[in-house]
């Protein structure tokens, strides 16, 4: 099957799938170019990052993608394999999942630390929730822009916006921003952001107490009704590779095979090697269907 098919058929099938059917939550759309789109507006409109909104659409100019052409919106995310308790920080997916007690589960995109912050992950809590928080510029902050003020006053020159979560990690706040489209970037000194009206809905939930997990997961994979699915998305250097040059350098998935075995079970006969060989290739961040079964895009007729 080529490219352009298999994503048909991952594409037909999250449809079908539903919203939020088993491991799965939301469900895949596509959107038709006009003259004024770019896929930074098109992640803004669809609450999207642009890291995920560009691996999924890799080889289209973000800036200039021509009219008429189909852009994938990734709309469609398996949960992470954690504990489904508070919020889960998903490194690699650049999203955050949040699982409000008897209610179904929610997801964000968000902004995430520079290459150059190391990245931490383990279990945490919020320890202080604040509305219209004033930003103090750490050490490190300071040192890399000396005319940084000792503090900034809520309003709109604050990069921390108008909602913060505090947890209990030394300088790992998350919080809203006054720069949108750092969404689904590497742009933070080490905290996690949120679309403006995101971090308000989370916000309003969340209370002090709540378990913050930050994991790193580059692959997921999950039934969701009778079809086996299979997630894998840049890694962190390859996402901020993506962006700064349209395309990422290859590199191995360690403990690949035996994650989709394990997720197969009691079904590992009905794994599609070469479907999981070609998600693990593109890293697309789409949910793509992995077990044996008719080509889905045939029903879309011939492109």
């Amino acid at each position: 099957m080529t490219t352009s098919r298999i994503l048909l058929a991952c594409l037909c099938a999250a449809m079908l799938a539903g919203p939020a059917a088993g491991q799965m939550i939301g469900s895949l759309h596509t959107h038709t170019v006009v003259a004024a789109d770019t896929l930074v507006d098109l992640a803004l409109a669809n609450d999207l990052g642009y890291g995920e909104i560009a691996a999924a659409n890799q080889g289209i100019d973000p800036w200039l993608p021509p009219p008429g052409s189909r852009i994938i919106l990734p709309t469609a995310h398996l949960l992470p394999a954690t504990p489904q308790t508070g919020i889960v920080i998903n490194l690699s997916d650049q999203r955050l999942y949040y699982f409000p007690p008897g209610q179904p589960p929610q997801s964000y995109p968000i902004g995430v630390p520079t290459p150059d912050v190391p990245l931490r992950t383990g279990t945490t809590r919020i320890i202080a929730k604040r509305p219209n928080p004033t930003w103090i510029p750490t050490a490190s902050e300071h040192a890399e822009d000396p005319d940084l003020p000792e503090s900034v006053p809520p309003g709109p020159d604050n990069p921390l916006g108008a909602f913060a979560l505090y947890t209990d990690w030394k300088a790992i706040v998350i919080h809203g921003t006054n720069k949108p489209y750092g969404i689904g970037r590497r742009v933070s000194h080490g905290c996690i952001r949120l679309y403006p009206e995101d971090i308000e809905r989370l916000f309003k939930q969340v209370q002090p107490g709540t378990q913050v997990t930050f994991v790193d997961q580059v692959a997921k994979a999950a039934w969701v009704g009778a079809t086996l699915y299979l997630e894998v998305h840049p890694t962190l250097d390859q996402a901020y590779e993506l962006e700064t040059t349209g395309k990422f350098t290859p590199e191995p998935i360690p403990g690949l095979d035996s994650l989709v075995l394990e997720a197969a079970v009691p079904y590992e006969e009905e794994i599609d090697w070469r479907a999981v060989d070609q998600a693990a290739r593109e890293r697309t961040g789409l949910p793509t269907p992995i077990s044996k079964f008719p080509d889905m895009a045939s029903a879309l007729g011939p492109r």
